[in-house]
């Protein structure tokens, strides 16, 4: 383990709400060893910016971690010529202009066929039975695997977000994330056939015809169903929340003041959906005082770093009039997050201004809870209009 000193928590507690212990490392000890975590947490939005570059030393591949025991060794977890050459081979799957000319009509059918289907309701759960069918069926569209329902996106995504944040080791959910990697590649053997008929922008197609093998593909698509549905999901449900309980915000974006984007962008910034980042010590490294040895573990706390006193002013309010260029909720370095332009016109220019139109009364109907510290969204917001 690293030198730093050691800061303790209450796992639950944490889960439930990780900011107040968060908040105490960075201004008491902002690179803290957490023993509940078996990890050494650096929280600073600069320490993460500088230190994420150096892969060198902090390494996206871990053998022996439980994304790639779990879902194998996909380009998140390799560094490198190796990350590179997996990253331009699934690009264009997620370029912008894939994005604009494949991808954003689509978006925009599959939400207005939920919409049209909740709008009889007068009351919806808006995570379950919006965020999620809308996350879902985009992501069935960009990975190519349209044989699988959105419900099971859903079920296999959240199996492996739960299964690769089980630090804790219980059984039950490593088995059940289990079970989702393996109805993933049921899936992909059952579409396989109709790409290598008819390739196209799909994840699966690009990998095909790239020349990766079957393992990469394979590990490459968990990754984006991992990432591809929890994020979207929560911070679809989590801006509408936000923006419901700033009402005068909401009135700024509805006017046209700012956009759609800016308040996505900053909901990711005060709640982010991916709290952290794990990295691999590599090899010998001290830092402000820290020492760091080969194989410790090393979590980047995003939702710290976006949290960050020194960066953000108040930065524990919602705020979409806020300057959010120095966030780094999809990352700060090579690991950029792939996906980004895909996320953004989804929330931004599809899900979050669609729902809003078709329901221009919409309100919040009791109390929402977030759970999460890894990955973090809302339990259920409910509304009705």
């Amino acid at each position: 383990m690293s030198s730093a000193p050691i800061y303790n928590i209450d796992l639950p507690d944490f889960t439930a709400d990780p900011y107040p212990d968060l908040k105490n490392m960075r201004s008491n000890q902002p690179i803290s060893y957490v023993p509940q975590l078996g990890a050494t947490l650096i929280t600073l939005r600069d320490d993460i910016s500088v230190n994420e570059k150096l892969i060198e030393t902090f390494s996206s591949h871990q053998p022996d971690g439980l994304m790639s025991k779990l879902m194998g060794t996909n380009m998140m977890r390799k560094d490198g010529h190796a990350h590179m050459l997996e990253r331009r081979a699934v690009f264009p799957s997620f370029s912008p202009k894939t994005v604009r000319d494949s991808w954003q009509n689509q978006f925009i059918k599959s939400t207005a066929e939920i919409l049209n289907r909740i709008e009889s309701f007068r009351k919806a759960d808006i995570v379950k039975d919006f965020a999620m069918p809308v996350s879902a069926e985009a992501l069935k569209v960009v990975t190519g695997l349209t044989n699988m329902s959105w419900n099971e996106m859903d079920r296999v995504s959240q199996g492996m977000m739960d299964g690769i944040a089980n630090y804790q080791g219980d059984p039950e959910i490593e088995e059940n994330c289990k079970d989702c990697t393996s109805s993933i590649d049921k899936h992909i053997d059952e579409i396989l056939p109709t790409l290598k008929d008819k390739p196209d922008s799909s994840l699966i197609s690009v990998q095909l015809t790239s020349g990766l093998n079957f393992d990469q593909l394979r590990a490459n698509v968990k990754l984006a169903i991992s990432g591809g549905q929890n994020e979207p999901r929560d911070a679809i449900s989590g801006t509408t929340w936000a923006l419901l309980k700033h009402p005068e915000q909401l009135k700024l974006v509805k006017r046209g003041d700012f956009s759609w984007l800016k308040a996505f962008e900053e909901f990711g910034r005060w709640i982010s959906p991916i709290g952290m980042s794990p990295r691999r010590v590599e090899k010998k490294y001290r830092f402000k005082g820290v020492d760091f040895h080969p194989d410790d573990r090393v979590f980047f706390m995003f939702g710290s770093a976006n949290r960050d006193e020194l960066i953000f002013d108040k930065a524990d309010n919602f705020n979409i009039k806020r300057d959010v260029s120095a966030s780094i909720t999809f990352g700060a370095g090579p690991h950029f997050c792939a996906g980004a332009w895909v996320s953004k016109s989804l929330i931004s220019e599809v899900a979050l201004p669609m729902l809003f139109e078709r329901f221009p009364n919409l309100s919040l109907e009791g109390n929402t809870k977030f759970m999460g510290w890894a990955f973090r969204g809302p339990i259920a917001v409910n509304v009705t209009w």
